[in-house]
């Protein structure tokens, strides 16, 4: 009982009687027991070059945001990126990824979600083309070393004390947000300084970073200065919601222009897809479950599919041009507003097709939804203030 008592987990720094176990008379965490497999072990890293490769400038903001990133570092000065949806948070960290790199040191980029790692991981890798930019999740961990690691952060674990800088994004996000497992696996795995990025981060991270010894860089304005698009709410009986929504579907493929449906649920995502499919052929559907869902999304943006109905695995990291979004049932409880404003955050996200429309469809008006819209419209005026 003593062992258990002043027993502190390895892995993820658990220390709660109540979620440790004991076998054989050795504690054991609970907590994290799924984490298991290889541990990197550490290795000198060297200085390397690190040649750019990015086809665009960096716009005003992102180039100020990025020197700062870059100064921060340098000072050992934790930073939070606050910055809308669409505002090019990846190209702010190019920078102080290469000084890292330059640097000798050992870099992460991590996130929630195996997805988005992967989008990621493409992106880097055409960005640091003369580097090692390898991605790491679950089922996808035979290379577990590289100059620059885009990994998921259930994954960290395999990393303990090992970054000299990690970058994490969409900190807001499940399943990283409240869990108290994986942020410990992030603390462990660092060795060094970090980067969180946010589009919606809550006012526990922002009183957090106010403190001394930490940054908040703020860029409310999209990289190609655009406004962010203001979603339309259309409320009322399901049976009027399923008749806006076949009329959107409708004007929109007549248009030529991609479509993402959100539905609450795996259940709902499926049962509206087999619904729409009576009436528009050209769609299909992907949720958490979907076993082949990567193929999916490849497909649909190569034109193989015109619409997705999809649940929130889909609300982040995802850039397709000319994209039309509807959240279908925005009413119910999974939809809050921190959400919402992800989910509206998919249009637009190019510069040579910067609008686009975002409808909530629901059977009542939510705060959350009010909510949603305030903010997008108090980020856009950042963007008047300019001119």
């Amino acid at each position: 009982m003593d062992n258990q008592h002043s027993f502190v987990c390895p892995v993820c720094g658990n220390t709660d009687i109540h979620s440790i176990g004991m076998l054989n008379g050795k504690p054991y965490c609970r907590r994290c027991i799924s984490f298991k497999g290889e541990e990197v072990e550490h290795k000198h890293s060297y200085p390397k070059k690190a040649p750019i490769h990015l086809e665009y400038e960096l716009s005003p903001e992102q180039k100020e945001l990025s020197d700062k990133l870059v100064e921060n570092y340098k000072k050992g000065i934790d930073s939070l990126v606050f910055a809308v949806c669409g505002s090019g948070k990846t190209e702010i960290c190019i920078n102080i990824i290469k000084y890292a790199l330059v640097c000798g040191e050992k870099v992460a980029f991590a996130l929630p979600r195996r997805d988005v790692v992967i989008e990621l991981y493409n992106r880097l890798k055409d960005i640091f083309n003369k580097n090692r930019v390898i991605s790491v999740y679950g089922g996808h961990n035979k290379v577990l070393i590289g100059d620059i690691v885009v990994i998921t952060t259930h994954q960290l674990y395999r990393y303990k004390h090992y970054f000299n800088l990690i970058i994490m994004d969409e900190i807001d996000a499940f399943p990283f947000k409240d869990d108290e497992v994986l942020y410990s696996m992030f603390k462990n795995s660092l060795n060094g300084h970090y980067v969180m990025m946010s589009a919606t981060p809550s006012d526990k991270t922002i009183e957090f970073f106010s403190k001394e010894g930490r940054d908040i860089l703020k860029l409310q304005t999209r990289f190609h200065r655009h406004p962010l698009p203001v979603p339309k709410i259309i409320n009322g009986p399901t049976i009027i919601l399923i008749f806006h929504l076949i009329v959107l579907i409708k004007r929109y493929l007549n248009e030529q222009k991609p479509i993402f449906i959100f539905a609450p649920t795996i259940a709902q995502c499926e049962s509206l897809y087999f619904f729409l499919s009576k009436l528009f052929k050209s769609g299909n559907y992907v949720h958490s479950k979907r076993i082949n869902r990567k193929e999916i999304i490849e497909g649909f943006r190569r034109g193989a599919f015109s619409y997705l109905v999809t649940t929130s695995v889909l609300e982040r990291g995802v850039t397709v041009r000319n994209l039309q979004v509807i959240v279908y049932k925005c009413h119910t409880f999974v939809y809050d507003k921190g959400t919402l404003i992800q989910i509206a955050g998919r249009v637009g996200r190019k510069k040579d097709a910067p609008s686009g429309e975002v409808i909530f469809l629901g059977n009542k008006i939510t705060k959350e939804m009010l909510g949603a819209i305030e903010d997008i419209k108090e980020s856009n005026k950042s963007l008047q203030n300019m001119f």
